[in-house]
């Protein structure tokens, strides 16, 4: 027998999905950390000799292939990039959050039909006068 699955839209940021604190923050160092593993790839260059090349410690290295991210900062993965002799063009954008399909929806009042006796239809107390 197969089991029906549902299909779920992402956000486009698999942080955020996962419910990470900072997603944003760990989308950049991910993206910083491919194109990083990239040029090094794609030149042929082991941790040592992009020591060598950059002057950045091939502990360092190390840490960005093992994707071991934490104690990177964005502008420090840039400055790797450019002793990779890469450029780096940075666009920011800045609006309010959208509502996230992932969230529960707010939550809203509503009033039981007429004529019905609860708790929640009666009048509300009013709050005592304030205080001079």
């Amino acid at each position: 027998m197969t089991e029906k699955l549902e299909i779920v839209r992402g956000s486009g940021n698999v942080f955020r999905d996962f419910g990470d604190p900072n997603p944003d923050l760990e989308q950049t160092r991910a993206m910083l950390a491919a194109k990083i593993i990239g040029v090094l790839d794609a030149r042929e260059l082991s941790v040592r000799a992009a020591e060598s090349l950059t002057g950045v410690a091939a502990s360092e290295f190390s840490r960005i292939r093992n994707v071991k991210l934490e104690r990177f900062t964005i502008d420090r993965m840039i400055t790797f990039l450019g002793k990779l002799d890469q450029d780096v063009e940075l666009t920011v954008k800045v609006q309010p959050r959208r509502k996230r399909m992932h969230e529960a929806p707010s939550r809203t009042t509503t009033r039981p039909p007429a004529g019905r006796n609860t708790p929640s239809s009666g009048p509300r107390a009013k709050s005592p006068p304030s205080a001079p």
